[in-house]
């Protein structure tokens, strides 16, 4: 099957030398429920699951990861089939990597495979907005692809998240923040608003 366009735009650059790349370690997400957090109700988390968390995430960043996307920042439009699967533009004041105490507008393209349940994001300087208007991104940090996806069997899902900055030399200072947030022993914050906010299910973290 011919690799679909935003994919292989990812994949380019992902291969690019000079750009500024980062895979976080696949997260099992049972396994970490397991050792973390105690839940209201017994919870077995599927890849059904993780699959419909990020379908909603790609329409919604802000409802599920608040830390980085400025509240009530954050609009997708043009939501449509194409290729097998969905397209969809977005925007969102979110948190610079490297100073997050600044925010800036950041653009993206994104397209949902739901067959190999994958979202591929693109970042974009420039885009339409749904009001016809021409928006432009924010210029304090390179631009940046994503790619979220659900890996690993129904009933032990593995959270998947690589990403690639496109800049002109490796930039050691944003694979650092990367570091960091692989290092941390919890559930992605979407994961957890999706427990909690979606399933509707009590979720605590503990000293584990």
């Amino acid at each position: 099957m011919m690799q679909q366009p935003f994919e292989t735009e990812f994949a380019r650059a992902w291969d690019t030398p000079g750009h500024t790349r980062y895979q976080l370690p696949d997260i099992d997400i049972n396994q970490v429920l397991a050792a973390r957090y105690t839940t209201g109700t017994p919870l077995t988390f599927t890849r059904t699951m993780l699959w419909d968390m990020e379908a909603r995430k790609a329409a919604h960043p802000g409802t599920y990861i608040p830390y980085v996307v400025q509240a009530g920042s954050d609009r997708s439009w043009d939501r449509h089939d194409g290729d097998g699967g969905e397209y969809l533009d977005r925007c969102s004041m979110q948190r610079l990597w490297l100073h997050p105490e600044q925010y800036e507008l950041i653009l993206e393209r994104a397209f949902l495979n739901h067959r190999e349940q994958k979202v591929t994001f693109l970042g974009v300087p420039e885009l339409c907005g749904p009001d016809g208007a021409l928006l432009h991104a924010g210029t304090g940090q390179p631009l940046f692809h994503v790619e979220h996806a659900a890996g690993g069997g129904e009933s032990q899902p593995l959270n998947r998240w690589r990403i690639v900055h496109l800049t002109q030399a490796v930039d050691h200072q944003l694979t650092a923040v990367f570091e960091h947030m692989a290092a941390s022993p919890w559930l992605a914050e979407h994961t957890e608003i999706y427990i909690r906010d979606n399933l509707g299910i009590e979720l605590t973290r503990t000293s584990g």
